[in-house]
């Protein structure tokens, strides 16, 4: 039986999720992180090493996590994402894709690139210039968004509102990325998670954070929407602007009723989708690597 990896270093419900899916269709997976993989160049049939391969490489990869680390270990992680593929083994997402989303700054750039709506955006390294940012920004009235170029959950995120927050104006390793908040529309906070695969907007949910945090990690709720055309093309076209299989993007409805694309995850968790969702996520997923990639 064909068997099909997992990158993963917490498998848990959705490795679970997943796994049965695709033993659904027949294929075996296996879980295994990125940091137990190699490249041994000594041998041209199998110069990929991945602890569980060691015989033969597997018929495709599922990326569910990227480990954190150093530069290098970044780079080496996704130099073996790039060398699977080169080898014709399906990697869902792909290291392109990966890299795309993965660096906040250039998700930033390339929405803005294809024309999507997204918040105005600053990365720079001269800490006067981004208090020279911050400043006028609140002098205008604008919140801003201080954030990592790395990182997921909402960690390391901070809003400034008021001249003395720029005291705890922090860099992420010497880089300041800054957003303008985006103010939702209605009351409290929400913003909406659209699930995109394939080119198709499958299923939606609004998240209410407690906070101005929207996350489902920090105690948001969830709630099933209807998709409607604009918000489904949106997700869509930000989905393709970063060349991914399949991704969860995040938008706001701004005060004046537009859309607007904060984030576009290449390894979104859909735990919190699924619970508001009739559509098992997971078979989506893995009917999508298996029937354009594997058959």
């Amino acid at each position: 039986m064909p068997c099909i990896a997992i990158f993963t270093d917490d498998p848990g419900w959705h490795g679970k999720q997943l796994s049965q899916a695709f033993a659904k269709r027949g294929y075996q997976s296996s879980f295994v992180s990125l940091t137990a993989c190699a490249l041994q160049l000594t041998n041209q049939d199998l110069p990929i090493l991945i602890a569980g391969f060691e015989d033969e490489l597997p018929a495709a990869a599922f990326v569910r996590g990227v480990p954190g680390g150093s530069l290098e270990e970044v780079v080496f992680y996704l130099d073996l994402l790039h060398a699977l593929k080169t080898l014709g083994i399906p990697v869902y997402n792909d290291g392109r894709a990966i890299e795309a989303s993965v660096d906040k700054g250039m998700t930033s750039f390339l929405l803005q690139h294809h024309g999507l709506p997204t918040p105005v955006t600053w990365m720079l390294r001269d800490r006067d210039q981004a208090l020279q940012i911050a400043s006028a920004e609140l002098a205008q009235g604008h919140y801003l968004i201080s954030k990592p170029l790395f990182g997921s959950q909402g960690e390391g995120i901070r809003r400034l509102e008021k001249s003395t927050d720029l005291l705890w104006l922090t860099s992420s390793n010497g880089i300041y990325y800054l957003q303008r908040f985006i103010e939702c529309s209605g009351t409290g906070y929400s913003d909406i998670r659209v699930f995109v695969i394939n080119g198709k907007a499958i299923a939606a949910m609004r998240r209410r954070g407690i906070s101005w945090l929207n996350n489902v990690a920090r105690g948001a709720s969830c709630e099933a929407i209807m998709l409607n055309q604009a918000l489904a093309e949106l997700a869509i076209k930000a989905t393709a602007s970063l060349k991914m299989e399949y991704a969860g993007v995040d938008i706001i409805e701004n005060a004046d009723g537009d859309y607007v694309v904060i984030e576009v995850n290449s390894v979104p968790a859909w735990k919190g989708l699924q619970t508001v969702c009739e559509l098992n996520i997971a078979e989506q997923l893995a009917n999508d690597l298996i029937d354009r990639l594997l058959i």
